[in-house]
């Protein structure tokens, strides 16, 4: 520990990404990565933005991308911000909705960067401990506080709450902002997006990193009420006024423009994860439902952490979590149908 770095420096717990090692190649199963490449017409996009203009900053507004990500979900262009990946969204987020004098709510089981948000922030937060089953008691978060922010489907444990139940849950907080962080959300679940009008104080978050094969690019967007949009933008242009580069953008606004192969690509997911369901629990494995691209599993017979270091040994990477109630599972993202075969082929030497 540095002698030269500040109180908050010390006091901090970093988020902790999934391991990219490099000592051989993997099956990479752990950073729930779309195992298909992006758009060929986001690559020509970027290739083409490649030019002399890269000599001129960007758009610091974003205008563009803007406009076509409130064409593609109905919604006005002042109720869309964008940014460097959902992670810098969700940090000016916590920057701009809470204070320190109240406590912020989210899940016990759930995005491991919130509470580290909330302590870089110095925020008091409350973890609502999940049902045995990992479900959400939302009736445990009508409880006075000073905004809530869920992942939906969450994460590690794919759980997704339907929309009815998620509005009951805005309205009951009309006082406080309610984030949704709906990073997988185009694997199945339907989205809020369609609330925001309706609720002053919700912001709904999503990426490109998942369901459209830009993990590598960094390019996350908030919608929201304009003046929930307006505190973003404050405190984004307090930091950082080009979070987007060129290539980003250009990036961007063609998979939003290529509909058809974003439909081609997560249906393919959630094809490979129904067909890894079914096989996993045919080897016996408890396999919570999902609406991700990626599953969370356990076996009665044999202990995540040996399963996760077998898989390892074999070439295949998934995402061990040592922590209290989830310390038996793994979760495992969902890669190409011949990766998959042969994760399946792998557990069933292992849980022999």
């Amino acid at each position: 520990m540095s002698k030269y770095w500040s109180k908050l420096t010390k006091s901090l717990t970093p988020y902790v990404p999934g391991e990219q090692p490099k000592d051989k190649k993997y099956i990479k199963l752990n950073t729930n990565e779309n195992p298909y490449p992006p758009s060929p017409k986001v690559l020509e996009a970027i290739r083409n933005a490649v030019n002399e203009d890269l000599k001129l900053y960007p758009d610091p507004n974003g205008d563009e991308l803007k406009k076509v990500i409130a064409d593609y979900h109905g919604i006005s262009v002042n109720q869309v911000f964008v940014g460097n990946g959902s992670d810098e969204i969700l940090s000016f987020a916590f920057a701009t909705f809470f204070d320190s004098s109240e406590k912020v709510l989210f899940p016990d089981i759930t995005y491991s960067f919130y509470p580290v948000y909330a302590n870089f922030y110095n925020l008091w937060y409350k973890e609502i401990p999940l049902e045995e089953d990992f479900s959400l008691p939302l009736d445990k978060f009508n409880i006075p506080n000073g905004g809530i922010i869920l992942a939906n489907p969450n994460a590690p444990t794919s759980k997704y709450v339907s929309l009815d139940d998620l509005e009951l849950l805005i309205k009951n907080n009309l006082e406080k902002v309610v984030i949704l962080d709906e990073a997988y959300i185009d694997f199945g679940g339907e989205s809020a997006i369609k609330l925001i009008n309706k609720y002053p104080n919700l912001l709904v978050i999503h990426t490109l990193s998942k369901s459209r094969s830009l993990a590598g690019l960094r390019v996350g967007l908030a919608m929201g009420n304009q003046e929930l949009i307006e505190g973003l933008n404050r405190v984004k242009n307090s930091f950082n006024s080009y979070t987007l580069d060129r290539l980003a953008l250009a990036g961007a606004i063609a998979a939003y423009k290529d509909k058809e192969y974003f439909e081609k690509t997560r249906k393919k997911v959630m094809e490979t994860r129904e067909r890894t369901k079914k096989e996993m629990r045919a080897l016996g494995f408890n396999v919570l439902d999902s609406m991700t691209n990626f599953i969370f599993a356990s076996h009665p017979k044999v202990n995540g952490e040996k399963i996760f270091l077998s898989l390892k040994e074999r070439g295949i990477l998934v995402r061990y979590f040592n922590k209290p109630k989830i310390d038996n599972y793994i979760r495992i993202s969902i890669g190409t149908d011949k990766e998959m075969d042969s994760l399946i082929k792998n557990l069933k030497e292992i849980i022999i």
